[in-house]
């Protein structure tokens, strides 16, 4: 398999066009607190979650998600968490 350059990427298309649609994505970004720096060429990584105060199957999936942020940060992706 190869590895797909920036360009090719999904999160390109969201965020690096000079288009209405992807200032939407920009500025919703923007709105939470992040700044461009936080996901200029890098990969745009989800992570679905389905931690709930209330579910206790997976009450230890608040910790592992925050461990697999920093290893999409290290890994040089930005990652962004979903609810499930």
């Amino acid at each position: 398999m190869t590895r797909k350059t920036y360009d090719q990427l999904r999160s390109a298309r969201w965020f690096a066009p000079d288009d209405f649609r992807s200032f939407g994505h920009r500025s919703r970004a923007m709105q939470m607190g992040l700044d461009h720096a936080d996901w200029q060429g890098r990969p745009v990584i989800a992570i679905l979650n389905t931690w709930s105060d209330i579910g206790n199957c997976h009450s230890h999936f608040k910790q592992r998600v925050e461990e697999v942020k920093r290893g999409v940060l290290q890994a040089g992706g930005f990652p962004l968490e979903l609810p499930a």
